[in-house]
């Protein structure tokens, strides 16, 4: 749907006019978006563009705030948190016509709130177009390591906040934009197989990914204030991709440590994951990964894929092992991965997925 005002003319973000970026939702009258990374990308012929985006009804408090990433032509021009329930962002504005490409992303992940599109208004003769679909598609599934927690705070002893989230910093941004993939992002922070992050020795069962892997999004925020995206089951035709990394396995190792009962337990539960990601990716390559904030439980993830193969004569499986942060690369919150510690890892994974999927 698009309307023309005076040579403005204005657009609604469905798969005519944009790209959709991982898992979108539309209600209500806009796209929503939750999980890190989930956006839209499009090109224009033109002098002016803005968008309106829509808050949600996290958008009304002061924490936690959804955080967007406007990026114009590959250099970011917006950078905000949404703090209303509807804010419009000139986001590029010319004296003469310009070729533009466009990306608007959700930076922050979908655990504390969600954001939507509303409208994108362009003074563009042709109006805006959908970016060609990448000939590569990646599903990456994990936990606040992919999420990007912390990333833009360099004090350990700081709290999370969605407000210093980047996911284009993680290794998962960083591989896909350099194996020129479109992606999907389904990570939440603190959540593992068996059980979420725990200090106290007794597992979180309320943070467990695989609970949440065939829905929209699990979230605090309700998509137009109302709609609860954990009530939506995600269209797995809407997004089908040639491989998946899966990271999960860091929150699980505070619960099992050496427990050699709990970390049989892990492998046995990532078993069962992997049957479920099988079931509605028939056709990816599906690689499994752990170790930049430890790899203690990365043999038992080894073992899991070794056992998933004998019960499903499914080959089409891989492990690769990241590298330990280390301290010269420095830490963020909480001693999450810093943004050198990322580029590092997904220099490595970069290299193991073109030798793995032989893309060059």
């Amino acid at each position: 749907m698009s309307t023309n005002v005076g040579g403005v003319q204005s657009f609604k973000a469905t798969g005519k006019h944009v790209k959709r970026l991982g898992r979108t939702y539309e209600y209500n009258d806009a796209l929503w978006l939750a999980l890190s990374g989930g956006g839209v990308e499009f090109t224009f012929y033109g002098k002016k563009a803005e968008v309106t985006i829509q808050g949600d009804n996290i958008a009304s408090g002061e924490e936690n705030l959804a955080r967007i990433g406007i990026e114009v032509n590959g250099e970011r021009v917006v950078d905000d948190l949404v703090n209303q329930p509807l804010k419009t962002y000139t986001f590029f504005q010319s004296d003469v016509e310009r070729q533009v490409t466009v990306r608007i992303a959700k930076l922050s992940e979908a655990a504390m709130s969600t954001v939507g599109i509303r409208e994108i208004a362009v003074e563009a003769a042709e109006g805006i177009k959908p970016t060609p679909e990448q000939a590569r598609k990646i599903e990456f599934i994990g936990d606040s390591i992919t999420c990007g927690y912390g990333v833009d705070d360099e004090r350990v002893e700081s709290v999370f906040s969605t407000a210093t989230e980047d996911v284009t910093k993680t290794y998962a941004y960083q591989t896909a934009q350099a194996l020129q993939a479109d992606y999907s992002m389904v990570s939440y922070s603190g959540y593992g197989i068996i059980s979420g992050f725990t200090d106290n020795d007794q597992k979180l069962l309320t943070h467990l990914l695989p609970d949440y892997y065939d829905l929209v999004a699990k979230s605090e925020g309700r998509l137009d204030g109302v709609l609860n995206p954990a009530s939506l089951r995600w269209d797995f035709r809407q997004f089908v991709p040639d491989l998946i990394v899966i990271n999960l396995g860091t929150n699980d190792e505070t619960y099992a440590k050496d427990d050699a009962d709990r970390q049989a337990e892990y492998a046995g539960q990532y078993v069962e994951f992997l049957k479920r990601v099988r079931a509605r990716n028939a056709g990816a390559t599906i690689l499994c990964t752990l170790g930049i904030m430890g790899d203690r439980l990365y043999p038992k993830v080894e073992q899991a894929v070794r056992e998933y193969t004998k019960q499903t004569g499914d080959p089409n499986i891989s492990t690769m092992k990241f590298d330990v942060q280390s301290a010269e690369d420095g830490y963020t919150v909480n001693y999450h991965p810093s943004h050198a510690t990322h580029t590092k890892a997904a220099k490595k994974l970069v290299t193991y997925i073109r030798d793995l999927m032989n893309w060059e």
